[in-house]
């Protein structure tokens, strides 16, 4: 039997990216309408953030995120939902004061980063294990910060994503699991390529996959140009995959992809390729240890 693959589709990011590609959903409808294209492509999980639906920017408002959800669930009540967790780690010291944050930061709380998985229940979300320069600003994830959040997602019944940029965001996810911290069962994703992260190579990806537990499960991504091959590079070392337009504008060099669906369509392809299948569903819950049935939302 040919092994399968998960392919997970992030599906708008919270990156500046609208101006870049009118395919960039913006409003709930067009966030929900791309994942349920992506799913149709093949995508058995899609990744979740919302934005502003008059200007585009990334936006944390729960009833985004409530009508994402539902929108998505009422249509296909079988694709996997990954909420993100990321946004409210950013930091930009201020001139006058480094120890206040200037423009651009937005520093949440634990408790409020996580307010809208905890009602909405979706199946997975992203718990960034990452303090870094990202790009021009700090990505700031204190140890009491993650474990704190990862808390409220196990007491929500929620699987969470450990996003790894680099080497030592690795290293503190797993003492954070032997430690009980974080509770198993966990999806590792190793995220390669995002300034100042590890680079996406595969011999980076290749020493990552080498320092995660036996037999755990994990997937991989590289952002822009490099999305595709490492793709590929995953499948090859037994991982699963993420492709969207959070990562990658691109279908290729110099040609916009028209939306999400077709990014997945050429992951999938190269899956096939490499002699594996695209998840469904439903393998992608056996695989990763969820309920066969998606978890109903919570009470709003």
């Amino acid at each position: 039997m040919k092994r399968q693959v998960i392919v997970t589709c992030a599906i708008t990011g919270g990156g500046d990216t609208v101006a870049k590609h009118p395919a960039i959903p913006v409003t709930p409808e067009q966030i929900a309408v791309s994942s349920l294209e992506a799913a149709e492509a093949g995508a058995a999980i899609v990744h979740i953030h919302v934005r502003n639906p008059q200007t585009g920017k990334p936006s944390t408002e729960f009833e985004l995120y409530r009508e994402v959800t539902e929108r998505i669930r009422a249509a296909n009540g079988d694709v996997i939902i990954n909420l993100t967790t990321g946004p409210g780690a950013r930091f930009v010291p201020s001139n006058k004061d480094p120890a206040v944050g200037g423009a651009g930061t937005n520093m949440m709380t634990p408790a409020a980063r996580v307010r809208h998985v905890e009602m909405l229940r979706p199946e997975i979300c992203s718990l960034d294990i990452a303090t870094m320069n990202f790009g021009e600003f700090a990505f700031v994830n204190t140890p009491d910060y993650i474990r704190t959040m990862a808390l409220a997602i196990a007491d929500a019944g929620v699987m969470p994503e450990l996003e790894v940029f680099d080497v030592g965001h690795l290293r503190l996810a797993l003492h954070l699991l032997e430690a009980g911290a974080v509770r198993t069962p966990v999806l590792f994703q190793i995220c390669l390529g995002v300034p100042w992260g590890a680079p996406a190579t595969s011999e980076m990806m290749m020493f990552l996959r080498g320092q995660l537990p036996k037999d755990c499960v994990w997937t991989g991504f590289g952002i822009g140009g490099q999305q595709f091959p490492m793709v590929a590079q995953a499948v090859l070392l037994g991982g699963h995959v993420r492709v969207g337009l959070e990562d990658n504008l691109y279908l290729e060099r110099g040609v916009l992809a028209p939306g999400n669906a077709a990014l997945v369509e050429k992951a999938v392809k190269i899956v096939t390729a490499l002699d594996a299948v695209p998840a469904s569903p439903a393998d992608a819950r056996r695989i990763l240890g969820l309920p066969l049935k998606p978890l109903s939302g919570g009470s709003l």
